[in-house]
Formats: structure tokens, sequence, C-alpha cells
């Protein structure tokens, strides 16, 4: 599988083996470089990596993964795709949750139900492995759900906000 991805300003073409999912050494390329990745889905949305010689352990949540205590948010560009493109045409509509990326310490929340928000607009600060990481809603809409409180103890993919 051939596709773009763009993390930031960067814009990566990043091939994948079809079983990618599947545990073992897989080899990937990433603009024309070949990496050799071993890979082990530990729990759902959470794969254990191994590449050149290095451990890491990696959430994907939503249009983000989670690398070393790091959030990257991401956008996969399908040339095949025209909604793809349009930045927002697929899950625009309905609520959207808000999950934490990984365990840790409310921090901060930013919002209350009933305040209307930015798409990508910071609601919530938590706190992991002594980093604080700003958390933000995937889309534009009102609050309708705050399941969390400031320094309430979270876990991986525990839904914090939800938007309408």
């Amino acid at each position: 599988m051939k596709t773009w991805l763009r993390l930031g300003d960067k814009k990566r073409c990043v091939e994948l083996p079809d079983n990618i999912t599947e545990p073992g050494r897989h080899a990937c390329i990433v603009d024309n470089r070949t990496v050799e990745a071993d890979v082990m889905v530990t729990e759902e949305n959470i794969l254990s990596l191994i590449v050149e010689g290095r451990q890491y352990r990696c959430l994907l949540d939503g249009d983000a993964l989670v690398l070393a205590g790091r959030r990257y948010e991401f956008a996969v560009e399908d040339p095949r795709s025209l909604r793809g493109r349009s930045g927002g045409a697929e899950g625009s509509s309905g609520p959207r949750t808000l999950k934490a990326p990984m365990p840790g310490r409310v921090v901060r929340v930013m919002v209350s139900v009933g305040d209307e928000v930015e798409a990508m607009q910071g609601v919530v600060v938590i706190e992991a492995m002594k980093m604080q990481n700003e958390l933000k809603v995937p889309k534009a809409g009102r609050i309708s759900k705050v399941a969390v409180a400031t320094d309430a103890t979270v876990e991986a993919g525990q839904v914090l906000i939800v938007v309408e």
C-alpha cells in the first residue's frame, strides 16, 4: 500500500506491506528509503515496533499517533481519493470523541459542556512521563460531554471530550 503522509509541514511517501499488522519483520519504504521494522500489535491500536535496534511503543489515535511519549498529528493523502484531499469530508458530521492517547494525569481542562470550539483547538492538557501534552478537538462544534476533571488519572483510550 503506497500513500502520502503529512506530518506537520513535512510530506512523506510511505509504502507499507498489506500485512503490516501481522507480527513479524516488515520492509517499509519511506521516501524511497527501505526501513526494516519488527512489528507486533500488543493491544487494540497499540503497536510495538523495533526499528534499527530501538524499541518504540506506538499508539494510533484517530488522526494522531503517540510515539515515545510525543503526540504527532498526521493526515493521510490518498491521491486516488478526492475526499482525502478535501480535508474533512469524511467523519465531519456527527459526534467525535477525543481520547487519551496515553495514560497520565489531567493537568487542565479548558472547556465546559456547551462551549463552542474550533477545529484543532486545545481543550485538555495531560501530563505523561513528565511532559505536558495539549490535546485538541478533531473538529469544530459544541462540547456535548466533558468526561474528566483536573487531577484525574486517565488510561490510554479513555474518552475525555465529545464534540458535536
